[in-house]
């Protein structure tokens, strides 16, 4: 397991791999055919398949094996071997075996990792075996849903999302209510403004705009075809231009441009800003960090859109046994074995039916159970708010050229243009 805990390992799985998972696509689109594949493949529940996980060993294996010793119990005949890789290299790794043709029949992948093996038909699609919006939450399924491809190619394991959290010490001093704190991100500006008025020195907003405000916003960012980003839009620059004004008014701590800006987590926890963003367990580290803001934490919904983040489990599409591996992969992710999971770590379980474990729904009346309770209800609108095809190097690019617009070098409408257009080539390399 790596140093970081599962919550935290879920909501950094897209900036740890999605470059190494674009940079290395092409090595899977020049190994495919043969292997496991060109064998007879029963439709029978029987045979040996093998269950690849992510950094889940050794602190999760009396759970996965206790997961495969009730499917083998359910399905006699049936043998499941665990296979754990480390957290480092896992991109690497999955797209080897792939390209190898040894890819395991049951593979813990998020969705970002999932598509290129998507692309090259080495997962099968799982939508084809029943109405997946029975089991799980609609957000979840969507996640493995890729421009381009018909179907889903994952089964969603377990999610995060994020909630927002504001200082209500420094709400109630300067005429805010923390009872009724922003829940869009136009609330948000009216907000800032209000603070800035009472108390010059302070701060409610302390970041930028990125993509996902794209997508909040209900800005279109790729084409149809999926072949370029079109989010070059006037809706598009209005926003950025709202952020431009923003911070030209004070309304953002000046350092929120600068190469090395902290980052507004750490801001807040440093009573320097108003409002962050984290996980259901941020008002633990936050207070734990900096004992003086125990009790002065209000809690609410993510702005608009809340953002989700999945891990989930796919199929090989050239399993020798793909009844088997398919039903092994609903069986870890049905509601309880996902309730299970969801009460040894701080990640919350994709299926509908799990609302009825109080455990997650119910707010006991504790700060944290309050976040959590949220943070579960959340989940039915969340989405993935960063399509697949902007990876890290992208995200940078843009994020610089919203600099340059935000501080008013150049227009909104510019800093937009040139993003494109530099991350269409960046895209049509991929």
């Amino acid at each position: 397991m790596p140093a970081y805990g599962l919550e935290e390992l879920t909501m950094r799985i897209r900036h740890a791999t999605i470059a190494a998972v674009a940079a290395l696509t092409l090595g899977v689109t020049a190994a495919c055919g043969g292997g496991s594949g060109d064998e007879a493949k029963s439709d029978d529940i029987t045979g040996e398949i093998t269950l690849q996980t992510w950094a889940l060993t050794p602190k999760f294996t009396g759970y996965l094996n206790e997961v495969i010793a009730g499917f083998q119990a359910k399905y006699p005949g049936t043998s499941v071997k665990l296979l754990d890789q480390p957290g480092d290299g896992y991109a690497e790794k999955v797209l080897a075996q792939a390209s190898s043709n040894t890819l395991p029949d049951v593979v813990n992948l998020p969705p970002d990792m999932a598509l290129p093996l998507a692309r090259q038909d080495l997962l099968a699609d799982v939508s084809k075996n029943g109405d997946l919006s029975k089991t799980y939450v609609q957000g979840s399924i969507d996640a493995y849903k890729f421009t381009g491809l018909d179907g889903v190619y994952g089964y969603p394991w377990y999610l995060n999302t994020d909630l927002n959290y504001w200082n209500a010490k420094q709400f109630k001093e300067c005429g805010l209510d923390a009872a009724k704190p922003p829940a869009t991100t136009q609330e948000l500006f009216a907000q800032a403004a209000t603070l800035k008025g009472k108390c010059p020195d302070g701060y409610l907003m302390s970041r930028k705009p990125d993509v996902t405000d794209f997508v909040r916003g209900g800005i279109k960012i790729l084409s149809d075809d999926g072949k370029q980003f079109v989010f070059n839009t006037d809706q598009a620059a209005a926003l950025v231009d709202q952020y431009r004004d923003a911070y030209a008014k004070g309304f953002m701590p000046p350092s929120v441009l600068n190469s090395d800006y902290q980052g507004n987590s750490k801001l807040f926890t440093q009573g320097k800003v108003a409002w962050t963003t984290g996980g259901a367990t941020g008002l633990a580290d936050f207070e734990r960090d900096n004992p003086s803001l125990k009790g002065r934490i209000a809690v609410n919904k993510a702005l608009d859109t809340p953002p989700l983040y999945v891990q989930g489990v796919s199929v090989s599409a050239k399993s020798k046994h793909p009844a088997t591996a398919r039903a092994f992969a609903e069986w870890i992710t049905n509601a309880d074995n996902q309730n299970k999971f969801g009460h040894l770590v701080n990640i919350f379980p994709s299926t509908v039916s799990s609302a009825s474990d109080g455990y997650f729904s119910k707010d006991d009346g504790t700060p944290g159970g309050k976040a959590r309770a949220l943070a579960f209800d959340e989940l039915k609108e969340a989405k993935v708010l960063i399509p697949y095809e902007v990876n890290s190097d992208m995200q940078i690019l843009l994020d610089q050229q919203i600099a340059l617009a935000v501080k008013g070098d150049v227009t909104s409408r510019k800093a937009l243009d040139d993003a494109v257009a530099k991350m269409n080539q960046m895209l049509s390399r991929q």
